[in-house]
């Protein structure tokens, strides 16, 4: 009898201790992403695979846009340090991305160039699995860093045309 009593007083005790529990994005109206699902996106520039799955996941996909969104990109490698040998051991990279964000008619509702910057060190002289998915995944924090930043500075403008 005495075991069961300890089950039922843990149960009880589990049930009771989780029922405030309350989720981040229980209010969807604060966020809210302006452009999801309503965005025709295009990609210029140098060709970096991340930048267009994350922006399928950023601004989703219509058949009938209200925006369409012109995504420029750039990326600046600078070496940062050479070794004696003239081996290199650290880099630098820009990932500049220009935003130009059209309505339905054509006319320009924002544009903005976002920066986002960071630093890989390669690990050994010619092709190494590690290093390179360790740069992959560089570039994808970066794109989705620039992206969130993006939307973050729209979220609340009214956009008019210009």
């Amino acid at each position: 009898m005495r075991p069961l009593k300890a089950i039922l007083a843990v149960m009880f005790f589990l049930l009771t201790s989780c029922g405030g529990v309350d989720f981040v994005y229980k209010d969807e109206s604060k966020n809210s992403n302006p452009l999801l699902n309503k965005t025709e996106f295009f990609l210029g520039g140098k060709e970096i695979p991340f930048i267009a799955q994350n922006a399928s996941l950023y601004f989703g996909q219509t058949n009938k846009p209200s925006y369409n969104l012109n995504i420029n990109i750039d990326v600046i490698e600078k070496k940062k340090s050479v070794q004696k040998n003239q081996a290199l051991s650290k880099l630098d990279y820009e990932l500049g991305l220009n935003y130009n964000l059209f309505d339905a008619n054509e006319c320009l509702l924002y544009n903005k160039y976002i920066v986002t910057r960071f630093s890989y060190i390669p690990k050994s002289a010619g092709y190494n699995f590690g290093s390179d998915q360790s740069l992959d995944k560089l570039y994808d924090l970066a794109t989705e860093e620039n992206f969130e930043y993006f939307l973050s500075l729209i979220e609340n403008k009214d956009l008019v045309c210009k």
